[in-house]
């Protein structure tokens, strides 16, 4: 017996649901060089604008030269560097809880968090269309696994009703396919009233949600009493890579000596420790980013409602055009591209089934010019495509 993987590549092609990758032969930016071609992309996570920031990139050159460009270890052996080390404080301050613990990716502290703190006898309750790497958590966790409804807190409720020894309750903070919010006062009073912690992954909310950027948490005004384990990720408005968690001591402590994913591996680069130092800066002192991505939002919405799209219930960066059919959804990609705009097509099994969109995102870096090309582009574009309907 082999494996055909001939053939299930065929089906997927079939599917119009082949993924490939674009091959990016610039820095992140608005204006980028793509196989070969300039193109205004709308298709990065780099919501404020600080992948190529100058003082970020010179804060990471910087830590080369100072700390050399290997972590060496995990953080338990000889890998916790001081950078390192103050980021995590410096992290902490901002979420404002007691400490933050630093990983590699957002996927591994996903993964550390929920399998440190539930297990066999426990119960994960996740919302159902949560990103990967948490249902993968909760998955590999071994404890009593079940999702509720997006975003329901009725249907968590229920779901509380029947669990069983520690509850973790898991949501995203944005959704990151929707762009929309994680109803997380409800949730987290649903979740209060049996007992159950909570636990968000905020990746897409840090920076651009929240008076100072401080994320959905912010945006809310909840605390750590309200919602006890809190995930950021810093390859997203941060601009740089890694994720940490942030909680009460015992928190930390405990995914130190429990969290798998945290002990076996080895610790980030000190170099992109010292550059995400320089962007939380200016994530924080430089307020004109968060104001004029909340602009381009506005205007956007607003410009697409005119031209006929279906947008989803979403606030944030993440703007998806929902097309319905995959290939459609390719078909419309493909014509903006045609014109010099890259938007990337979302298909299942990303999204469910028949929800196939483009996921439009927007940078502070983006001018209003350039959102201005893309809004006409899509009136040309979409009757096109609506036509096969």
């Amino acid at each position: 017996m082999t494996f055909d993987l001939s053939a299930r590549l065929a089906e997927r092609r079939a599917a119009h649901l082949y993924r490939q990758r674009p091959l990016l032969q610039s820095p992140q930016g608005p204006l980028v060089q793509v196989d070969g071609r300039e193109l205004l992309a709308f298709c990065s996570n780099d919501y404020l604008g600080l992948a190529n920031h100058p003082e970020v990139v010179r804060a990471m050159q910087q830590g080369a030269q100072a700390w050399g460009v290997g972590g060496g270890a995990s953080h338990l052996v000889i890998g916790h560097s001081g950078p390192h080390h103050d980021l995590e404080e410096a992290l902490a301050a901002f979420t404002g809880r007691p400490r933050a613990l630093l990983f590699s990716t957002g996927y591994m502290a996903n993964l550390a968090a929920v399998t440190a703190l539930v297990g066999q006898g426990d119960t994960v309750l996740e919302d159902r269309i949560n990103h990967a790497s948490l249902l993968d958590a909760g998955l590999l966790s071994g404890a009593r696994f079940s999702r509720y409804l997006h975003n329901d807190a009725e249907s968590l409720g229920k779901r509380l009703e029947k669990a069983e020894g520690n509850t973790l309750v898991v949501t995203d903070g944005v959704f990151s396919m929707d762009g929309d919010l994680a109803d997380l006062p409800a949730l987290c009073a649903a979740a209060r009233s049996k007992g159950a912690w909570v636990m968000v992954d905020d990746a897409h909310g840090f920076g651009p949600l929240g008076a100072t950027g401080g994320g959905i948490v912010e945006h809310f005004g909840l605390g750590i009493d309200d919602l006890p384990v809190l995930v950021g990720t810093l390859g997203k408005a941060f601009g740089t890579a890694g994720a940490f968690v942030a909680g009460s001591e015992e928190l930390i402590e405990t995914l130190i000596q429990f969290a798998r994913p945290y002990i076996y591996t080895t610790s980030q680069p000190p170099a992109v420790a010292c550059a995400t130092l320089k962007s939380l800066a200016l994530l924080q002192s430089e307020s004109w980013r968060r104001e004029h991505l909340n602009r381009l939002i506005t205007r956007f919405r607003q410009g697409a409602a005119e031209i006929g799209l279906t947008l989803m219930d979403s606030p944030t960066p993440i703007q998806p055009i929902l097309v319905g059919d995959s290939e459609r959804a390719l078909r419309l990609s493909a014509l903006l591209k045609e014109r010099g705009l890259l938007v990337g097509a979302i298909r299942p099994p990303t999204v469910p089934a028949g929800s196939a969109r483009l996921r439009v995102t927007f940078s502070a870096l983006h001018s209003e010019a350039q959102l201005e090309r893309l809004l006409d582009a899509l009136a040309e574009c979409w009757p096109l495509v609506a036509a096969d309907a």
